[in-house]
């Protein structure tokens, strides 16, 4: 573990432009080029696609991808093992789609509007990427100012920026930008690790069932419309970490920032997600889905409500989405929180991880992304 970040310097380096964080290829590494300007270079490819259709599927050999400057808009899948993408920098190479929820089921093998929509899922191994911008950039937004009832307007508005899919493994994510609205990143595979990085949307926008270590980063709360029953404007975390796993999400000294139009006292750390599930009894919310997050050592601003935790809806067995979970029963969990958005109001919070945050975050990394 490196040692922590001043939080001011840690802003500043988040927010820089030239800042380009490489991980080294692994030696021998088969090199690949992806630029607006080719030419006649060999191994140089215009998209990422096609970089990656280029690679033998079930090959396993090491691969290092040159991603140059420019705005790349595609919807790409990496399902190889052993793949570093580096960009030119998180201002310069900006991968990017829109895709919704409400439209692309077809792009998921269960039909998963959620999933569907990602600009990058990564289902392999050993895969790291840094230096550049991922998003979906889905204008949220405007479809989130229609009124009610409005033909035009989308109803399942998540849009996913990253997904780490269910074969996903040993994922670092370095000096990248993640940008969304709802549902920005998706853990739903093995351990990943996000560093020196900005990750910002609304609404559940760091969510799922993954092993997942987010530190030394910035995590960026973007404004809605309105606010939801619960009093809310939105919410940074949803987990669903299976009760049988010791590790859901963890936030280690990161900085808890927010866009211009998102109030104090606005934003819940976290919500616990039960997923829709099938059972041999029926389809409702799964119940060993006891979400963790834990915030250690995080400088919170001031739209971070003093309850820090909310409530979710689930899905009931009559399929209505009535059951509601708590915060209290759930695995929620903060330490050494600082700034204006760090003042607590007691909600009965009993929960305590048996680890300690060093022993949280080695299972993660032991083996493969120690600093």
């Amino acid at each position: 573990m490196k040692t922590p970040l001043r939080l001011a310097t840690l802003t500043a380096a988040l927010l820089s432009s030239s800042a380009c964080m490489t991980v080294p290829p692994q030696a021998g590494a088969q090199q690949i080029e992806v630029s607006k300007e080719c030419g006649a270079r060999p191994a140089c490819f215009a998209t990422l696609n096609g970089a990656i259709q280029s690679l033998d599927p079930a090959g396993n050999s090491p691969v290092h991808i040159e991603m140059g400057p420019g705005r790349y808009e595609e919807r790409v899948v990496i399902a190889r093992s052993n793949v570093t993408i580096d960009g030119a920098g998180r201002s310069e190479t900006i991968l990017h789609h829109d895709l919704v929820a409400e439209n692309a089921g077809s792009y998921h093998r269960d039909g998963w509007g959620t999933a569907g929509s990602a600009t990058l899922t990564l289902a392999g191994q050993d895969i790291r990427i840094t230096g550049m911008t991922i998003e979906n950039d889905f204008d949220y937004l405007a479809n989130d100012a229609l009124p009610d009832g409005d033909p035009r307007k989308i109803g399942k508005s998540q849009a996913l920026a990253v997904l780490l899919d269910e074969t996903s493994d040993r994922v670092m994510l370095r000096d990248v930008a993640l940008l969304g609205y709802q549902d920005t990143l998706f853990a739903h595979g093995g351990r990943a690790v996000v560093r020196d990085s900005l990750i910002a949307g609304n609404v559940d926008f760091i969510f799922g069932d993954g092993q997942l270590l987010i530190e030394d980063s910035e995590i960026r709360s973007r404004p809605r419309s309105g606010v939801d029953d619960d009093g809310y404007q939105s919410y940074i975390a949803a987990p669903s970490t299976q009760l049988s796993q010791p590790v859901g999400i963890l936030f280690r000294n990161c900085h808890l920032t927010r866009e211009a139009g998102v109030p104090d006292g606005s934003v819940a750390l976290a919500r616990p997600w039960h997923p829709t599930t099938r059972f041999p009894d029926g389809r409702y919310a799964d119940p060993q889905a006891v979400g963790m997050a834990v915030f250690a050592d995080c400088e919170m601003d001031a739209h971070i409500a003093p309850a820090h935790w909310t409530t979710m809806a689930g899905t009931a067995r009559d399929g209505t989405k009535t059951d509601i979970f708590r915060p209290q029963d759930s695995r929620f969990w903060e330490t050494g929180s600082t700034g204006p958005g760090a003042r607590y109001q007691d909600i009965g919070i009993t929960w305590h991880p048996e680890l300690s945050v060093d022993e949280m975050s080695r299972i993660i990394t032991r083996g493969w992304a120690e600093d």
